[in-house]
């Protein structure tokens, strides 16, 4: 047996990890998208370091893109197998593959009006919308628990992660030729034991051989209580004392219901100012729609939560914002306000250019509620780069710019030993 790492190896992003056994059977544990590496982020996602073709299965730990974002790519490179994963990754990947592929298409074809005036070749786009909506047939739903059978003996299971709705742990249980059966455990990511919104990751089953996730397991997080009161503070401090805009960039999976969740909860104590509070991602309210059809995920405090509130991730004053004009005219309102848009690493999306038009206003506030790659805007912002490239030009940081890395998805140093 031979496992290969093509991606997730001395940087977070970018999740491929290759198991190819005695049997000839191959198995791709998740198909990430590289992100926020700078300039060699396309072509660190174009190429895989193995051939699609020869793949028999793929499984798929959960439906963040740096997971599951090259999914497409590799279908429509000859992929043929079964993708198998939980069925809320399945339903969130509806979701955020087709969004991804929009993005491939819009970008690549803003570069190629540039090219095509400067006469030089053009670029293809990672994948489409058809390779996207292609790759969605090869899905094969297993729920928590299930042993799935593979090939030659060799069977696969999840456990709940506590990452994001439909996370998991992979279990694969390896028989090759006559030998003992092989047992290999790939976390994906690891959840908190504390997570404001889902159950605690499963009990890590034991392995003859453990992947790991480990992008906290050098560090603390700070308890997840403080988290509400410091959102609270932040809020006050700029919508209400300054009169500002709070931008937080934010993964439209897990990040962004978190927010909403605490939002709520704030307004359900009497305590949440009166001020503007917009989601301004498309991606990202659809999302919501899905988490909430999983609540056997939700932990225990939101069960609660549900018996008072049938929606925990709605309040007054919430606004969720879908047309492209909508989101442009929040820039020309001087109100105070609340802005959660993704992207989380704010390398792209509408959060960009939110940032982009506040950045110099002192009265405003940018924060952090998750990992970030150094190289991302998120990145250099949280590591105090001034002045910071925003679309090819460089702006002073005068924005107040905070974290709140309570809000972390990822297990810390705790909580992996934990697991």
């Amino acid at each position: 047996m031979k496992i290969t790492f093509h991606g997730a190896a001395q940087t977070v992003t970018g999740s491929k990890h290759l198991v190819e056994t005695d049997n000839g059977t191959e198995i791709l544990l998740d198909c990430g998208l590289f992100q926020g590496q700078g300039s060699a982020t396309n072509a660190m996602n174009e190429d895989f370091g193995f051939d699609p073709k020869t793949i028999d299965y793929l499984v798929l730990s959960h439906a963040h893109i740096d997971h599951s974002g090259l999914i497409p790519r590799l279908v429509a490179q000859g992929f043929k197998g079964d993708i198998i994963c939980t069925p809320a990754t399945y339903g969130l990947c509806k979701i955020l593959l087709l969004d991804s592929a929009k993005i491939q298409e819009n970008d690549i074809g803003y570069t190629n009006k540039r090219r095509a005036k400067e006469g030089k070749q053009l670029f293809e786009p990672l994948y489409t919308t058809k390779d996207a909506m292609t790759a969605l047939t090869y899905f094969k739903k297993v729920k928590y628990g299930v042993v799935y059978q593979l090939s030659d003996g060799t069977t696969v299971s999840f456990e709940d992660a506590g990452h994001i709705i439909g996370s998991a742990s992979v279990h694969l249980n390896i028989k090759e030729n006559d030998k003992e059966p092989v047992k290999i455990s790939f976390s994906g990511d690891v959840g908190r034991y504390k997570d404001l919104i889902l159950n605690a990751p499963k009990p890590f089953r034991q392995a003859d051989y453990i992947l790991l996730e480990s992008t906290y397991g050098d560090s603390f997080h700070e308890d997840t209580n403080p988290a509400e009161d410091k959102l609270l503070q932040i809020i006050e401090d700029t919508c209400v004392n300054r009169k500002g805009k709070l931008i937080i960039p934010a993964f439209s999976v897990g990040r962004t219901q978190e927010l909403l969740y605490s939002l709520n909860n704030l307004e359900l104590k009497g305590k949440l100012p009166a001020v503007k509070y917009y989601v301004d991602s498309p991606l990202s309210e659809k999302a919501t729609m899905v988490v909430k059809s999983f609540p056997y995920n939700f932990n225990e405090k939101v069960q609660q939560v549900l018996k008072i509130d049938e929606d925990p991730f709605d309040f007054k004053g919430l606004h969720f914002i879908e047309d492209t004009e909508e989101s442009i005219a929040l820039n020309s309102d001087p109100s105070p306000m609340v802005i959660i848009s993704s992207s989380g690493m704010a390398e792209a999306g509408r959060v960009k250019h939110h940032i982009k038009n506040n950045i110099e206003n002192p009265n405003c506030t940018i924060l952090m509620v998750g990992y970030a790659e150094p190289s991302s805007l998120a990145g250099r912002l949280k590591n105090g780069v001034n002045p910071v490239g925003i679309f090819g030009d460089d702006y002073p940081v005068n924005a107040k710019i905070e974290s709140l890395q309570s809000m972390s998805a990822h297990g810390d140093q705790h909580d992996l030993l934990h697991f």
